[in-house]
Protein backbone atom coordinates (compact mmCIF):
# COMPACT_ATOMS: atom_id res chain seq x y z
CA UNK A 1 0.00 0.00 0.00
CA UNK A 2 1.18 3.54 -1.19
CA UNK A 3 -0.01 6.31 1.40
CA UNK A 4 0.35 9.77 0.98
CA UNK A 5 2.86 10.62 3.78
CA UNK A 6 6.49 9.67 2.86
CA UNK A 7 6.46 8.69 6.91
CA UNK A 8 3.77 6.95 6.89
CA UNK A 9 4.36 3.09 8.18
CA UNK A 10 2.62 0.01 8.51
CA UNK A 11 3.84 -2.55 11.44
CA UNK A 12 2.94 -6.00 11.78
CA UNK A 13 3.28 -7.08 15.53
CA UNK A 14 4.16 -10.90 14.47
CA UNK A 15 6.71 -9.83 11.38
CA UNK A 16 4.51 -11.14 9.22
CA UNK A 17 3.66 -10.17 6.27
CA UNK A 18 1.41 -7.11 5.74
CA UNK A 19 -1.17 -8.02 3.49
CA UNK A 20 -2.49 -11.54 4.99
CA UNK A 21 -2.10 -9.30 8.11
CA UNK A 22 -4.23 -6.49 6.81
CA UNK A 23 -6.86 -9.09 5.30
CA UNK A 24 -7.66 -10.83 8.65
CA UNK A 25 -8.74 -7.72 10.06
CA UNK A 26 -12.29 -8.21 12.10
CA UNK A 27 -11.80 -5.37 14.26
CA UNK A 28 -10.60 -1.89 12.93
CA UNK A 29 -9.85 1.08 14.96
CA UNK A 30 -8.92 4.58 13.72
CA UNK A 31 -7.51 6.96 16.01
CA UNK A 32 -5.95 10.51 15.93
CA UNK A 33 -3.29 10.11 18.17
CA UNK A 34 -0.94 7.97 19.35
CA UNK A 35 -2.33 6.05 22.34
CA UNK A 36 -6.05 6.98 21.12
CA UNK A 37 -6.92 3.57 20.30
CA UNK A 38 -6.12 1.57 23.88
CA UNK A 39 -8.64 4.60 25.15
CA UNK A 40 -11.38 4.46 22.18
CA UNK A 41 -11.17 1.03 20.77
CA UNK A 42 -10.92 -1.30 23.94
CA UNK A 43 -13.73 -3.14 23.01
CA UNK A 44 -12.00 -4.50 19.71
CA UNK A 45 -8.93 -4.89 21.20
CA UNK A 46 -10.10 -7.12 23.97
CA UNK A 47 -12.68 -9.14 21.24
CA UNK A 48 -9.83 -9.85 19.26
CA UNK A 49 -6.89 -10.37 21.99
CA UNK A 50 -6.18 -14.30 21.41
CA UNK A 51 -8.52 -14.99 19.50
CA UNK A 52 -7.92 -17.28 16.56
CA UNK A 53 -11.17 -16.35 14.22
CA UNK A 54 -10.55 -12.06 15.29
CA UNK A 55 -7.83 -9.99 14.25
CA UNK A 56 -7.68 -6.33 15.75
CA UNK A 57 -5.64 -3.71 13.59
CA UNK A 58 -5.02 -0.16 14.32
CA UNK A 59 -4.66 3.35 12.58
CA UNK A 60 -3.10 6.13 14.33
CA UNK A 61 -3.84 9.34 10.97
CA UNK A 62 -1.42 11.90 13.39
CA UNK A 63 2.02 12.01 14.25
CA UNK A 64 1.59 13.16 17.79
CA UNK A 65 3.99 15.56 17.66
CA UNK A 66 2.33 18.63 18.65
CA UNK A 67 1.33 16.48 22.73
CA UNK A 68 2.20 18.71 25.65
CA UNK A 69 5.05 17.55 27.68
CA UNK A 70 6.53 18.05 31.13
CA UNK A 71 8.77 16.33 33.40
CA UNK A 72 11.67 14.19 31.72
CA UNK A 73 10.08 15.16 28.30
CA UNK A 74 10.08 18.95 29.13
CA UNK A 75 12.87 19.80 26.45
CA UNK A 76 11.83 16.80 23.75
CA UNK A 77 11.39 18.51 20.15
CA UNK A 78 8.66 17.86 18.42
CA UNK A 79 10.45 15.54 16.31
CA UNK A 80 11.60 13.72 19.72
CA UNK A 81 8.09 13.35 20.91
CA UNK A 82 6.68 12.07 17.30
CA UNK A 83 9.56 9.20 17.19
CA UNK A 84 9.11 8.68 20.94
CA UNK A 85 5.33 8.15 20.67
CA UNK A 86 5.30 6.33 17.54
CA UNK A 87 8.01 3.69 19.07
CA UNK A 88 5.23 3.54 22.40
CA UNK A 89 2.21 3.06 20.12
CA UNK A 90 4.06 -0.16 18.40
CA UNK A 91 4.98 -1.40 21.91
CA UNK A 92 1.04 -1.27 22.51
CA UNK A 93 0.49 -3.32 19.25
CA UNK A 94 3.08 -5.67 20.02
CA UNK A 95 1.27 -6.14 23.80
CA UNK A 96 -2.26 -6.12 22.40
CA UNK A 97 -1.39 -8.42 19.83
CA UNK A 98 -2.50 -6.47 17.18
CA UNK A 99 -2.60 -8.16 13.32
CA UNK A 100 -1.47 -4.56 12.50
CA UNK A 101 -0.50 -0.95 12.90
CA UNK A 102 -0.87 1.37 10.79
CA UNK A 103 0.69 5.27 11.59
CA UNK A 104 -0.12 7.41 8.69
CA UNK A 105 1.84 10.71 10.12
CA UNK A 106 -0.35 13.26 9.42
CA UNK A 107 0.34 17.01 11.28
CA UNK A 108 -2.85 17.71 13.48
CA UNK A 109 -3.76 20.73 10.85
CA UNK A 110 -3.52 18.69 7.73
CA UNK A 111 -6.53 16.11 9.09
CA UNK A 112 -8.57 19.23 10.38
CA UNK A 113 -8.23 20.84 6.89
CA UNK A 114 -11.71 19.42 5.19
CA UNK A 115 -10.11 20.62 1.64
CA UNK A 116 -7.02 17.97 2.08
CA UNK A 117 -8.09 14.91 0.76
CA UNK A 118 -4.91 12.96 2.36
CA UNK A 119 -6.10 11.34 5.05
CA UNK A 120 -9.60 10.07 3.49
CA UNK A 121 -7.80 8.76 0.53
CA UNK A 122 -5.72 6.92 2.76
CA UNK A 123 -8.56 5.40 4.83
CA UNK A 124 -9.86 4.66 1.21
CA UNK A 125 -6.94 2.58 0.61
CA UNK A 126 -7.12 0.72 3.02
CA UNK A 127 -10.56 -0.06 3.33
CA UNK A 128 -10.34 -0.96 -0.19
CA UNK A 129 -7.58 -3.92 1.11
CA UNK A 130 -9.13 -4.27 4.84
CA UNK A 131 -12.94 -5.09 4.90
CA UNK A 132 -13.63 -4.89 8.78
CA UNK A 133 -16.77 -6.30 10.32
CA UNK A 134 -16.64 -3.52 13.23
CA UNK A 135 -14.78 0.17 12.83
CA UNK A 136 -14.11 1.92 15.83
CA UNK A 137 -13.23 5.81 15.90
CA UNK A 138 -13.95 8.95 17.75
CA UNK A 139 -16.78 10.57 18.86
CA UNK A 140 -18.79 13.20 16.55
CA UNK A 141 -19.19 14.82 20.17
CA UNK A 142 -15.79 14.70 21.50
CA UNK A 143 -14.21 17.89 22.45
CA UNK A 144 -11.15 17.61 20.90
CA UNK A 145 -11.51 19.05 16.94
CA UNK A 146 -8.43 16.79 15.55
CA UNK A 147 -10.80 13.75 16.99
CA UNK A 148 -14.05 15.28 15.32
CA UNK A 149 -12.08 15.82 12.08
CA UNK A 150 -10.76 11.92 12.42
CA UNK A 151 -14.30 10.45 12.67
CA UNK A 152 -15.74 12.66 9.81
CA UNK A 153 -12.85 11.27 7.40
CA UNK A 154 -13.98 7.99 8.28
CA UNK A 155 -17.15 8.79 7.50
CA UNK A 156 -16.41 10.13 4.26
CA UNK A 157 -13.88 7.04 3.36
CA UNK A 158 -16.57 4.82 4.54
CA UNK A 159 -19.26 6.49 2.42
CA UNK A 160 -17.44 6.34 -0.53
CA UNK A 161 -17.24 2.52 -0.73
CA UNK A 162 -19.30 0.58 -2.41
CA UNK A 163 -22.62 -0.48 0.14
CA UNK A 164 -21.98 -4.10 0.18
CA UNK A 165 -17.91 -3.66 0.94
CA UNK A 166 -18.96 -0.83 4.16
CA UNK A 167 -18.58 -2.77 7.68
CA UNK A 168 -21.55 -3.78 9.52
CA UNK A 169 -20.70 -1.48 12.37
CA UNK A 170 -19.23 2.16 13.14
CA UNK A 171 -18.79 3.35 16.72
CA UNK A 172 -17.91 6.81 17.92
CA UNK A 173 -16.17 6.38 21.22
CA UNK A 174 -15.13 8.48 23.96
CA UNK A 175 -12.27 10.39 24.60
CA UNK A 176 -12.24 14.07 25.51
CA UNK A 177 -15.88 13.98 26.69
CA UNK A 178 -17.70 11.39 28.23
CA UNK A 179 -20.79 9.89 26.93
CA UNK A 180 -22.44 8.85 30.15
CA UNK A 181 -24.87 11.65 29.48
CA UNK A 182 -26.15 9.90 26.04
CA UNK A 183 -29.75 8.37 26.82
CA UNK A 184 -29.97 4.59 28.04
CA UNK A 185 -31.87 3.40 24.38
CA UNK A 186 -29.13 5.37 22.40
CA UNK A 187 -25.68 3.90 24.40
CA UNK A 188 -24.15 1.54 23.31
CA UNK A 189 -21.80 -0.46 26.13
CA UNK A 190 -19.27 -2.08 25.70
CA UNK A 191 -17.89 -4.55 28.66
CA UNK A 192 -14.80 -3.92 29.87
CA UNK A 193 -14.39 -6.81 32.53
CA UNK A 194 -11.98 -8.71 30.64
CA UNK A 195 -8.20 -8.74 30.73
CA UNK A 196 -7.83 -5.87 33.38
CA UNK A 197 -3.82 -5.99 33.57
CA UNK A 198 -3.74 -5.82 29.65
CA UNK A 199 -6.01 -2.59 29.90
CA UNK A 200 -3.63 -1.11 32.41
CA UNK A 201 -0.32 -1.93 30.95
CA UNK A 202 -1.43 -0.75 27.03
CA UNK A 203 -2.11 2.46 29.03
CA UNK A 204 0.85 2.63 30.84
CA UNK A 205 3.31 2.26 27.64
CA UNK A 206 2.36 5.82 26.76
CA UNK A 207 5.14 7.02 29.19
CA UNK A 208 5.80 10.25 27.23
CA UNK A 209 2.13 11.39 28.50
CA UNK A 210 1.88 9.87 31.14
CA UNK A 211 5.00 11.48 32.68
CA UNK A 212 4.60 14.32 30.38
CA UNK A 213 1.85 15.44 32.60
CA UNK A 214 -1.11 13.70 31.59
CA UNK A 215 -2.14 10.93 33.67
CA UNK A 216 -4.25 9.27 30.99
CA UNK A 217 -4.03 5.54 32.59
CA UNK A 218 -5.34 6.58 35.85
CA UNK A 219 -8.37 8.27 34.36
CA UNK A 220 -9.26 5.65 31.53
CA UNK A 221 -9.34 2.99 33.97
CA UNK A 222 -11.36 5.25 36.48
CA UNK A 223 -13.97 6.24 34.23
CA UNK A 224 -14.11 2.67 32.92
CA UNK A 225 -15.07 1.60 36.75
CA UNK A 226 -17.43 4.38 37.20
CA UNK A 227 -19.30 3.66 34.03
CA UNK A 228 -19.65 -0.01 35.24
CA UNK A 229 -21.29 1.10 38.81
CA UNK A 230 -23.54 4.30 37.09
CA UNK A 231 -24.62 2.20 34.85
CA UNK A 232 -27.77 0.87 36.30
CA UNK A 233 -29.37 2.79 39.63
CA UNK A 234 -31.32 -0.21 40.65
CA UNK A 235 -29.08 -2.78 40.30
CA UNK A 236 -25.73 -4.02 41.25
CA UNK A 237 -22.62 -3.84 39.45
CA UNK A 238 -22.46 -6.98 36.72
CA UNK A 239 -19.17 -5.00 35.01
CA UNK A 240 -15.72 -4.63 36.24
CA UNK A 241 -15.65 -1.99 33.68
CA UNK A 242 -17.32 0.09 30.67
CA UNK A 243 -16.92 2.06 28.14
CA UNK A 244 -19.35 3.58 25.57
CA UNK A 245 -20.33 5.06 22.18
CA UNK A 246 -22.56 6.20 20.14
CA UNK A 247 -23.54 4.37 16.84
CA UNK A 248 -22.40 5.85 13.81
CA UNK A 249 -23.66 2.96 11.57
CA UNK A 250 -26.56 5.13 9.78
CA UNK A 251 -24.23 7.68 9.01
CA UNK A 252 -22.72 5.09 6.37
CA UNK A 253 -25.76 2.76 5.71
CA UNK A 254 -27.20 6.00 4.49
CA UNK A 255 -24.72 8.84 3.16
CA UNK A 256 -27.71 11.46 2.48
CA UNK A 257 -27.80 11.93 6.34
CA UNK A 258 -26.67 15.02 8.11
CA UNK A 259 -24.45 14.40 10.20
CA UNK A 260 -25.39 17.66 12.02
CA UNK A 261 -28.36 16.68 12.21
CA UNK A 262 -27.90 13.48 12.92
CA UNK A 263 -25.76 14.67 16.52
CA UNK A 264 -28.08 16.54 17.23
CA UNK A 265 -30.41 13.83 17.38
CA UNK A 266 -28.52 12.36 20.70
CA UNK A 267 -28.59 15.58 22.24
CA UNK A 268 -31.96 16.52 21.31
CA UNK A 269 -33.21 12.83 22.72
CA UNK A 270 -31.31 13.47 26.18
CA UNK A 271 -32.55 16.90 26.47
CA UNK A 272 -35.90 15.60 26.38
CA UNK A 273 -35.66 13.24 28.72
CA UNK A 274 -34.12 15.49 31.15
CA UNK A 275 -36.62 17.56 30.37
CA UNK A 276 -39.64 15.25 31.07
CA UNK A 277 -38.20 14.17 34.17
CA UNK A 278 -38.53 17.61 35.79
CA UNK A 279 -42.12 17.93 34.08
CA UNK A 280 -42.74 14.64 35.98
CA UNK A 281 -41.66 15.41 39.13
CA UNK A 282 -42.14 18.85 39.50
CA UNK A 283 -43.84 20.31 42.71
CA UNK A 284 -47.53 21.28 41.90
Amino acid sequence: MVFMREGAQVFVPDGSPAAPALRRTTHLGIGAHPDDLEIMAIDGILRCFQQPDRAFTGVVLTDGSGSPREGRYRDCSDAQMRALRIEEQKKAAVAGAYAALLLLDYPSAVVKDQANVGPAADLLALFEMVHPEVVYTHSLADHHATHVATALRVIAALRAMPEARRPQHLYGCEVWRDLDWLTDADKVVFDCSAHILLQETLLGLFDSQICGGKRYDLATMGRRRAHATYLASHGVDTLRGAAFAMDLTPLIQDPSLDIPAYVRGFIDRFSGEVCAGLTTHAAS
